[in-house]
Formats: structure tokens, sequence, C-alpha cells
């Protein structure tokens, strides 16, 4: 294949994260707004341009008492940072598929260099005769590396919020005309 431009479809693609609370169990969410802008050959990642850009009032833990938390100024504070933002400067083959993909994350107005493992899983056509690409990726960030610091502490000893986030993102995405 060319390198070439891929459109994310929503509708079946996530962004989905984990973090420890009350360092007993993980805590599950989405982000159910997002999108991308892809500039790539699937079959070689290593030239590839990825801007990938998350709505943080979209968050979605399946508490609304808890999310309501997440957007405001204790956590995203998203009234002044809407968005989280991802842009690659370098990826890396590691073979298999499997790529390092670093970039400049931006969140809570700071942006630090993070690496995630990207896996490019297939390729194929929809019943409409639309080209479709996969891709897996996985990371961890640290919060407290964006500002982000709200905490408790519990009488038992430990803090309520885990500081390391685990992302896990699922994308299927259709070549763009």
């Amino acid at each position: 294949m060319v390198k070439t431009k891929w459109a994310v479809d929503p509708a079946h693609s996530s962004v989905d994260f984990s973090i420890k609370h009350m360092m007993i169990a993980n805590v599950k969410g989405s982000f159910n707004s997002f999108d991308a802008e892809i500039t790539a050959d699937p079959a070689d990642l290593t030239t590839a341009d990825i801007t990938f850009n998350v709505s943080l009032s979209s968050v979605d833990t399946r508490n609304e008492d808890r999310d309501n938390h997440l957007r405001s100024a204790d956590f995203f504070d998203v009234e002044n940072h809407p968005k989280m933002a991802f842009k690659s400067t370098s990826i890396v083959s590691k073979g298999d598929d499997e790529y390092d993909v670093t970039g400049d994350l931006t969140i809570h107005g700071a942006t630090k260099t993070e690496t995630f493992t990207v896996t490019y899983e297939g390729s194929g056509k929809d019943p409409w005769g639309n080209e479709k690409v996969g891709f897996t990726a996985a990371g961890a960030i640290k919060r407290s590396d964006y500002g982000l610091t709200w905490n408790s502490a519990l009488e038992t000893g430990g803090v309520l919020v885990g500081d390391k986030v685990k992302i896990d993102l699922q994308i299927q995405a259709a070549k763009a005309e």
C-alpha cells in the first residue's frame, strides 16, 4: 500500500482507560468523542503522521457523579482544557506488525513525550467495498506528570486514586476519499 489518509470510524473504535481505586481495584472508563488525522501506509507505519484528539468532556465511567468530578477543576478542568491531544514524532517498527509510536501528549495544558505500543491488526473491505484497517494501541501515563494531582488519603494508608493510568485504543479506520 501507499501512504494515504484514513478516517477513524468512531462506531467501531474506542478510547478506554483504567486506574487504581483505593489501591485495591481498577476503575475503567472511556472517552466517547474523539477524532484523528492519520496519513499512513498501514503495512509500514514508520512513515505515518498521526494526530489524535479526545474531547475530555466525553469521559464515561458509568457513574455520573464521578464523571462530573473528572470534568471539574480537580481533574481535567474541561472548561479551560477541553481536549487531550497526541501528535506522533517517531515511529519504530518492533516487527510482527508492532510499533513503538512516540509523540507529544498534551493534557491539562502540559505536554510530555509518551510512547505507546501500536499493533496493525489488518485490513479488508466491508460489504460496501470500503477499504478498512484496524489498529490497537496500549500504554500507560502518570497523571501527575500533567498536573492531575487531586487525591484523598485513606485512613488505612495509601490514596484513593492511583497515579498510573493505563490506556487502550481499538481503532478502525476507513480509507479517506
